[in-house]
């Protein structure tokens, strides 16, 4: 059988060695990376024509977009934010004891239940957008037709998120990311086509235009659900053979699995909604802060809430998307180790992923920063606040992903109580800072605040997973030393190109801040390649490959 082949069979996830959860690790994350990181690509990008044919109305469209699709986010992730989670944890225990028939029969009952959350959060959003955009929304009367645009999607999303959940129980995450990107790209093409019609082809109304963007997010989920539904149809053969040979000696009834999806699911949904939750937040303190500290003018407040909310975010989530990737990997590998009770494999995996995570993210993080100007410049405009602001949301973002990584480990670790409490202790502090924070900072003010609220509970996680499960944090500080290092010198190489071709080329023109971005990139991804294959520490993450690398680029 070909690899291509072995790829598309459902896998036996039995425990394995060290090496082997490892590879697994890599390459789950890798797929889930790949997946994930053209999708938040692709959703960047397509902000370049979209503020383009929106004209001057873009930053308050860009408000509007942000406010509805945070209120969205968060009817979404209650829905159903845990469940994929969840499925894949529980899915990926049973298979551990050759229980394949209990796995597959919690995956159709839990499409049943998706698909009634998904029908009631839908019907709470439309019936409810007015009372929930007077309090969420800033009294803005246009976050109405947008919540109710987005309602529509939630009704199938929920399902379609299982179904992803199924398959990362086997240790698939080929499907997953896969269909995480034809889920954008038919979300992109809806978007993009009805605003060129719309603000284009009829000169209409630019709210109109955010509504149809907004009910995209059905066109996109549509297509993804399509997909994953032609993969399960291709690999019912084989996920019956190994319900066929499994022990059966488990007979769980049908109320006791929807118990156990839901049981466990409420962990992952609170800790979920944990971004969504700080940004709501944000949503509802900024405006009457900004009023009642500077009496600021609403539409001046849009204007700053959409440089962080949307404009920063959009870009930001592209890297923070790299540790969701890895988080989705982790869970079922941890809960494999956890219920066959191989307390070294756990060690060695929590070690893997927190190094792996900070691989990615330091340098894709530092580099962000050093494009900040160019990049803000090629999505939106050439603005000076705009810069600060997205480098700022740069540096945030690895506190961000790092509590997105620690609290996956928490829970594949079924340590859901305790993540919680850090979550809820780190809000807390949140919701101290804020005033402050905003009073001192304006609109960066918000992303400090939820930095600091965010580190706290990291901070609070990874110290309970090393007095509980025995990481050796002192044996990991020589590769997180030179990850830094080599992320420092990644961003001031990335620097050095920007500043020095900001000198001979125009630093507001779209065109040519493309340039400075694809050269700015270019350099300090080299700089980071090259250190990381010479020192080695690329074979920690990539294996044998690291070795061929260096002999093609004569790397000794």
């Amino acid at each position: 059988m070909s690899e291509e082949s072995k790829a598309k069979q459902p896998q036996s996830p039995h425990v394995n060695s060290d090496a082997d959860a490892h590879a697994k690790m890599v390459k789950g994350s890798a797929w889930m990376t790949a997946g994930s990181l053209f999708s938040r690509i692709l959703g960047a990008i397509y902000i370049i024509p979209w503020v383009m044919w929106l004209g001057n109305h873009y930053s308050q469209a860009n408000a509007l977009y942000a406010k509805g699709y945070n209120i969205y986010s968060f009817f979404l992730l209650v829905a159903i934010g845990g469940i994929p989670s969840a499925i894949s944890k529980q899915i990926s225990e049973y298979n551990a004891i050759n229980e394949y028939g209990v796995g597959q029969r919690l995956f159709k009952r839990g499409l049943l239940l998706t698909a009634a959350l998904g029908l009631l959060s839908g019907l709470i959003l439309w019936f409810g957008a007015k009372p929930i955009g007077f309090v969420f929304g800033g009294s803005d009367p246009n976050v109405i037709p947008v919540l109710r645009a987005l309602a529509i999607a939630l009704v199938i999303i929920p399902s379609m998120s299982l179904t992803r959940g199924f398959f990362q129980g086997y240790q698939q995450m080929a499907p997953s990311a896969i269909s995480q990107f034809i889920e954008q790209v038919f979300r992109v093409v809806y978007m993009l086509g009805a605003t060129y019609f719309i603000m284009k082809v009829q000169t209409g109304d630019w709210v109109n235009a955010v509504t149809q963007s907004t009910f995209a997010a059905f066109v996109g989920a549509a297509a993804s659900f399509l997909l994953l539904a032609w993969y399960y149809y291709r690999q019912r053969p084989e996920l019956n053979r190994l319900a066929a040979q499994s022990d059966a000696k488990l007979v769980i009834p049908v109320w006791q699995l929807f118990k156990d999806i839901i049981v466990q699911a409420i962990p992952f949904i609170v800790i979920d909604t944990a971004t969504t939750v700080f940004n709501l937040l944000d949503q509802a303190t900024f405006q009457p802060i900004m009023q009642a500290t500077f009496h600021t003018k609403v539409v001046v407040i849009n204007d700053l809430y959409a440089l962080f909310a949307f404009n920063a975010n959009k870009l930001v989530m592209i890297i923070v998307s790299l540790a969701s990737a890895i988080a989705v990997t982790v869970v079922p590998l941890l809960s494999e180790s956890l219920a066959s009770g191989n307390f070294r494999n756990i060690r060695k995996q929590l070690e893997d992923a927190i190094v792996l995570f900070l691989f990615i993210m330091i340098p894709g993080a530092l580099g962000m920063a050093a494009v900040a100007q160019p990049l803000n410049t090629l999505f939106y405009s050439y603005s000076q606040i705009g810069t600060m602001i997205l480098q700022i949301s740069a540096f945030t973002a690895i506190v961000l992903g790092l509590f997105t990584v620690v609290s996956a480990l928490m829970q594949g670790l079924s340590r859901n109580r305790d993540i919680i409490r850090f979550y809820l202790i780190g809000l807390a502090v949140k919701l101290v800072v804020q005033w402050p924070c905003i009073y001192l900072l304006s609109a960066a003010g918000p992303l400090v605040a939820t930095a600091i609220g965010m580190a706290v509970a990291s901070l609070m996680a990874l110290y309970d997973l090393e007095v509980n499960f025995g990481i050796r944090y002192v044996k990991l500080l020589p590769k997180v030393n030179r990850i830094l290092i080599y992320s420092i010198l990644t961003y001031i190489a990335a620097t050095l190109v920007v500043h020095g071709l900001n000198l001979i080329l125009n630093e507001q023109s779209k065109t040519q801040a493309f340039l400075i971005v694809i050269l700015a990139v270019a350099a300090g991804g080299a700089v980071y390649a090259y250190f990381a294959l010479k020192s080695r520490l690329a074979d920690l993450m990539i294996g044998g490959r690291a070795a061929g690398l260096r002999r093609k680029l004569r790397i000794k």
